[in-house]
Formats: structure tokens, sequence, C-alpha cells
């Protein structure tokens, strides 16, 4: 063995399936360093990897070892972090990329191509829906959106032969709405188009949607799996899926110098392959290894947080529902229409997105938001502090009245992020920010 195999034994997943999602959150997909004796997976601050030999750098670049070659879609703290996602997500593997919308770019990405069709739920964070008008549309993607109660035969009949996927978010946000996702599993079982969910309001501790029928799962890891709001990041978790040749032709193409497709060496794999070794290395959107290490950290403490957010949530569901100054409160356990689907899809809890609708419009919404003192002012959600801001001047300030009106965005739409600090203050801070904010 020479002093680089010594150096890093292959990534290992420590945790056994058995084991519990608490204990996973700590241990999956660990690296042990064997020559310093870390238990903290460290900070790997390299750009590229030592080849042994001349035929050692052919093989890597073949993709014939399984030693790393660039740390550009292959860096070993990088790759515990989505193999620890992957592992509480219930998937076959993960990557890491730069961010949230890079993840859903590079998702779809390895999915589609000009002139390919994209099915997806009409509540969609702005975000997305802003790549999807604007970039995605100019690369030539289509989209088409239902509304997220339509039933499986309209989801079945809006599928093309061009449909490259089912998108939908778990938890949507700012509002939300939850997605039935036995339902679109259902419709992807049955149309052969895999179904790709952004589970990040969720997390996998309230959520895990391959266990629904998903065939991906996206994340903003900068949000709750992070949760510490230090490092921005995005994840993309492959939960396998039966890749159809005349959908996914890239797949089974042939691959130079006689390699097998990536379907044939891959197989419900292929997918994960494709993304880590083509989209990613090729558009390069790297997560640095800092960040990666940063989101471990938080991800140890996933399941303890999530618990306290949505503790935090219900307490200030409870205290301000009635209150004069509120119109409406956006929360998943309000929805009576959907009680069902959320009670089916988060019987941990639906998370710890709240938002107020002032009954006094913007204004109120201004003098509200600027009388807060514990709670910060801020576009950001899935902090361990609790994070207010009025969408509708903000994140949806691109929009037409008329168009925000129709995503349920009000003049008086405050979104907050409820924090893990003690519920009593975040009330207490809500309640003297909302004093005189009459109907």
């Amino acid at each position: 063995m020479t002093a680089l195999d010594a150096r890093v034994r292959d990534e290992q997943a420590v945790a056994e399936p058995e084991l519990g999602f608490e204990t996973r959150q700590v241990h999956a997909g660990a690296i042990i360093d064997a020559e310093a004796g870390a238990r903290i997976t460290p900070i790997y601050q390299s750009a590229g990897y030592v080849f042994e030999s001349f035929d050692d750098g052919v093989e890597r670049f073949a993709g014939r070892s399984a030693r790393r070659a660039y740390s550009r879609n292959d860096n070993p703290t990088n790759v515990v972090a989505a193999r620890r996602i992957a592992d509480l997500e219930g998937g076959l593997d993960g990557v890491l990329v730069a961010s949230g919308q890079a993840a859903i770019a590079a998702a779809l990405g390895a999915l589609a191509e000009a002139g390919d069709h994209i099915l997806a739920a009409d509540r969609l964070y702005e975000g997305t829906r802003e790549m999807v008008r604007g970039l995605l549309r100019r690369q030539g993607l289509e989209f088409e959106t239902l509304p997220i109660d339509s039933d499986e035969e309209a989801w079945v009949r809006a599928v093309r032969p061009t449909t490259r996927a089912i998108y939908a978010e778990s938890i949507a946000n700012p509002l939300g709405e939850v997605a039935d996702l036995d339902l679109l599993g259902r419709v992807s079982a049955r149309t052969g188009v895999p179904l790709v969910v952004d589970n990040t309001v969720a997390t996998p501790y309230l959520n895990r949607p391959i266990e629904h029928g998903a065939a991906i799962v996206i994340h903003s890891t900068s949000k709750w799996l992070g949760g510490h709001g230090s490092a921005i990041g995005g994840a993309i978790v492959d939960g396998g899926f039966d890749w159809d040749p005349e959908r996914f032709p890239h797949l089974h193409a042939a691959r130079p110098h006689g390699a097998p497709s990536w379907a044939e060496r891959f197989g419900r794999g292929a997918y994960g392959a494709y993304l880590r070794s083509v989209v990613v290395l090729e558009q390069g959107p790297t997560l640095p290894p800092q960040s990666a290490f940063l989101l471990l950290h938080g991800i140890e403490t996933l399941s303890l947080r999530m618990e306290r957010h949505v503790e935090n949530a219900h307490a200030v569901i409870d205290a301000l529902r009635g209150h004069p100054a509120i119109a409406r409160i956006h929360h998943p356990s309000l929805d009576a229409d959907r009680a069902e689907v959320v009670a089916r899809m988060l019987p941990r809890g639906a998370g710890s997105v709240v938002s107020l609708d002032l009954a006094g419009g913007r204004e109120a919404a201004r003098a509200f938001l600027d009388r807060l003192e514990l709670v910060s002012q801020m576009t950001h959600i899935g902090d361990v502090r609790t994070l207010a801001i009025h969408t509708g001047s903000t994140i949806h300030g691109k929009l037409d009245e008329a168009e925000r009106l129709a995503l349920g965005v009000t003049p008086g739409l405050v979104r907050l992020s409820i924090g893990i600090e003690r519920a009593d203050d975040i009330v207490a801070d809500l309640r003297q920010a909302l004093e005189g904010l009459e109907r």
C-alpha cells in the first residue's frame, strides 16, 4: 500500500441500513483519515490528486479506477456530504453543487435537451419559476404547469412523448401547499417519466420523496440541511429509475473508446453517474469543500432542529390565530381542503415556513417588518434564527399585481421562517410588531 492509499480509506457507509435516521445523520458516508486519525471529515482543500503513474492517470480519466482525478466533481469532503444526504433520502448516490438553483439547472439538464417538455406543479418557489421562464426557456426547454391538486388522470393526459420530467416541491414556498407525491409517483410509474422533487422545505426528516416514487430529489442545502445560514449549496440525489431508451437515449448511447453506456454500466443509477461525470464535470458548478464541511456539521443535528422548528411554528400559529391584524395564516397544517394529503405526506410535521397575510396590506407589512427586533428581516429560510420578508416587494417583486395575486401573494403577505429560539421570545417579538395594526 502506498502512502497515498494510506492517507484516506475509501469512502464507506459507516451506518448500516437498519440504523435510525438520527444515527445516520451523524455517521453515514464518513471518511476515516487513517494517517492523522481524524474522526471529523477533513476539508480536502485540493484542486486535484496525484497520479501514481502514467497508467494510473489514464485509468482515472477513463473512469475505470475508483480513485479520484479532479475536485471539480469529486472532492472527498463534498462526496461525504452528498452521500450522507443520499443516505438520509434513501437514494443510491448524491452530488453537491454550488447552490439550490444550480441543483435545479443541473438536475433538469441531465434529463432534457432543447425541444423537450417539463411538466410541473403550479406552486413553485419564485426563483425556480424565474429560471424556468427565463434561462431554461431560452435554452429550448418547454415548461407546462398543472394545478398542484390536479387528479392523476389529468397529470397522465398532460405527459407527452417529449416529456422528460414531472417536477414538484414537497412543500411549496411561500404558502406551504403540499404535493401528493404518492399520486405523482403513480403518474411517473405509469408514464415512464421520472418524478423530480425539491424537498428543501420538508427535509428528509419530514418527508422522503423516493419512498413515494420520486426518481430524483433536489435540495438547497443552504436551508435546513445546513441550518446555520453560513454557506450556500445544493444537492441532487439519484433515487434510481428504469431509464427508457427512447426518452433518455443519452443514457443508453455508446460512449467513446468502447466504454459501456451509462445504463449498461450503472443500471438504475445511470442518471447519477451521468450527472456527476458529464453535467457537473463539464459545467463545473463546484461547491467549495469548506462549504461542504459546514454542511456536514449542520446535518448532524438535523432531526433535533426540525423537531424544534416544527414545534415553534405551531406555537407561533397558535399564538397569532385570530389576531385582528392578520387576515389569514398560511401553513400546511391549516389547509383543511388537503388535510388528508398533508397528514399522509408529513406525519412528523409540516415544516416551519409560516406566512402571514396582514389585513392592512403593504403598508401594514412595512410597519410590521420594521418593528421587528429579534426576528431578522432578510431573504433566506431554514436558518436557526427566525427570519421574515415581504415577498411581494422582493422575491415576487418582478411580477405585476395580477401575477402575484394569481400565486396567492397578496399585498400584505409576510413570509416567516421560524427558527429554534425560545418560542415565547419569537411570539413576543411578533406580537409587539403587530401592535396597532388593526383591520
